[in-house]
């Protein structure tokens, strides 16, 4: 577990040695069984994104994909944009005020509030409401939700050993991802059966309140305290204010202290915004464009393809990211990430195809989880605890906020139909950008250092 001094400098983490002695979801598993609150924790993750995938693609395919309703780009950007911006809204506020409550606490009316807000957003889906209504609605049940992400992510170093948090957080993140892919399939299928209109739609959106009260269900499973901070402080309501007010200042300062936490920070918002360049094109095509060709589907079956392509690279990483990171270090498999999704969206594209789409979703899905897995183990291991609730909410602002800046400023040359691979290119162009940052901040380290990271950076 990290110090609880302030200011301290947390002890190195051999992660080469670590992820080498056993692979990071095989010896995740034996986290699992080991250690009680770790698999809690997980149970609690997995309720919570399934819930959060449902809600998604059900709101999604009610804007994008509702023969009641026309969808252009900005309608399209607008609705991606609800689902992600709250990580820049709420993300000053989330971190300070997990570094000074008792996370079991907030992580358990967060869930159960989430649950409520569902319930009202579909309500409000099935009356036929639009635009500001339905967007504000579905906007508070997100910053909700992104709270709630953060408390469990700050949570982790609290239910395993330091010396394991690549592994478990290997797991957490990454059947997590699978788990909200899973989500959105059910979403899918569910809209088989009650049908594509609003009321079909808000029906689907409702079931993402059962994942809501599973979550808060296993919460309450956890003894008072369990999940941290290691100190709590209990102030009067202005120095509450304060603390929240100062909360993204502190995180950015503290992870502008730690090198390897800052350029993984560069390298993981290139991938977003990219990604959300792609997103809004690939969204736009699967509507307008694309038609089926043999396995692969157009329309919202399309996209669920593509989610779960992605999820299948996500999965694929969370084996390989380990054994990058032993051979070569988490400097160079945060580079070669880079690299590999920028040639795929290059090809992408050239080709233009819904084949090509769906194997570009596998690769870049794999490549930004390395990047993700490699950014989350540097703030778990590189931040101390007093700090890292607020460090792991910056991280939720400054990525999110580039995807949803991203979308905006694409949505506004994209043409109608999504017809536009320049713009796929610009987002190859993206990528190339975060490797510079990345080689530009990331600390040269000593030969005498680099087991650190397992290698020569």
């Amino acid at each position: 577990m990290a110090s609880t001094n302030p200011g301290a400098d947390p002890e190195p983490t051999n992660t080469a040695e670590t992820t080498g002695r056993a692979g990071s979801l095989r010896l995740g598993v034996q986290l699992v069984t080991r250690f009680a609150d770790y698999r809690k924790l997980l149970f609690t993750r997995f309720a919570a994104q399934w819930g959060d995938g449902i809600f998604q693609a059900g709101l999604g395919g009610a804007v994008l994909f509702n023969p009641e309703r026309e969808a252009d780009p900005a309608a399209v950007a607008a609705g991606l944009a609800v689902l992600l911006l709250p990580y820049s809204i709420i993300g000053p506020f989330a971190g300070t005020l997990l570094d000074r409550w008792d996370r079991r606490r907030v992580l358990l009316v967060a869930n159960l509030l989430r649950a409520l807000l569902i319930v009202a957003v579909s309500a409000a889906l099935a009356t036929g409401a639009d635009g500001a209504p339905l967007f504000v609605g579905a906007l508070i049940v997100m910053a909700v939700s992104r709270f709630a992400g953060a408390g469990l992510s700050a949570a982790l170093p609290h239910v395993v050993p330091r010396e394991h948090l690549v592994e478990a957080n290997a797991v957490a993140t990454t059947l997590g991802a699978v788990v909200t892919a899973i989500g959105a399939g059910s979403a899918i299928a569910l809209r088989s059966v009650f049908g594509a209109g609003d009321v079909g739609s808000a029906m689907v959106t409702t079931f993402g309140a059962v994942g809501a009260l599973g979550a808060a269900a296993v919460v309450l499973t956890f003894a008072r305290g369990a999940l941290g901070p290691d100190r709590l402080e209990h102030g009067t309501a202005r120095q509450t204010i304060l603390a929240v007010a100062g909360g993204l200042w502190q995180g950015a300062r503290a992870a502008a202290s730690r090198p390897t936490v800052a350029a993984s920070f560069l390298a993981l918002i290139a991938h977003r915004a990219a990604f959300g360049i792609t997103t809004l094109v690939g969204l736009l095509l699967m509507r307008h464009v694309f038609v089926d060709a043999g396995l692969f589907r157009a329309g919202l079956p399309g996209v669920g393809q593509l989610i779960g392509a992605a999820a299948v690279g996500v999965l694929i990483a969370a084996v390989a990211t380990p054994r990058l990171v032993a051979r070569f270090g988490t400097a160079r498999a945060v580079r070669g990430a880079l690299l590999l999704a920028a040639a795929t969206q290059l090809a992408a594209a050239a080709l233009l195809s819904l084949p090509a789409m769906v194997l570009a979703a596998f690769l870049v899905g794999g490549a930004g989880q390395v990047v993700k897995l490699c950014t989350d183990a540097h703030v778990q291991q590189d931040v101390d605890d007093t700090t890292r609730g607020r460090v792991f909410a910056l991280y939720d602002t400054v990525f999110n906020a580039a995807y949803v800046l991203a979308i905006a400023a694409a949505a506004t040359v994209v043409p109608g139909n999504g017809d536009a691979p320049w713009l796929i290119g610009l987002a190859a162009a993206v990528y190339l950008l975060g490797l510079v940052a990345h080689l530009s901040v990331h600390p040269h380290r000593s030969p005498a250092r680099a087991s650190v990271d397992g290698a020569t950076p």
